[in-house]
């Protein structure tokens, strides 16, 4: 819960929250202390609901009719915005070592 929510950079009572409230699309699985185990998928859909909630405004319904309907352009605007976000990573890296 913890490492997933920090990939997020949101609280681990919000993505608790986004867990129980998509759990039609997200399924974590228990470890024996009764942890939530999250999955790559799990995550990969979490990601989706933080750009849908948090960055385009919608509301948790809107979010997720936009899931049910449109879930591979969600997906797809997700890992852009990952490559984004890692390219300027790296841009920074250069800029501090020049």
């Amino acid at each position: 819960m913890g490492q997933t929510a920090e990939i997020l950079g949101e609280s681990t009572s919000l993505v608790r929250f986004w867990a129980n409230s998509f759990s039609r699309f997200i399924n974590p699985k228990r470890n024996a202390k009764g942890n939530r185990l999250f999955t790559k998928d799990d995550v990969e859909v979490l990601k989706q609901i933080h750009l849908l909630v948090k960055e385009q405004g919608l509301t948790l319904e809107g979010a997720a009719r936009k899931l049910s309907s449109e879930r591979k352009k969600v997906d797809a605007r997700v890992k852009t915005l990952d490559s984004l976000k890692e390219i300027r990573r790296q841009l920074v890296e250069v800029r501090k070592s020049l």
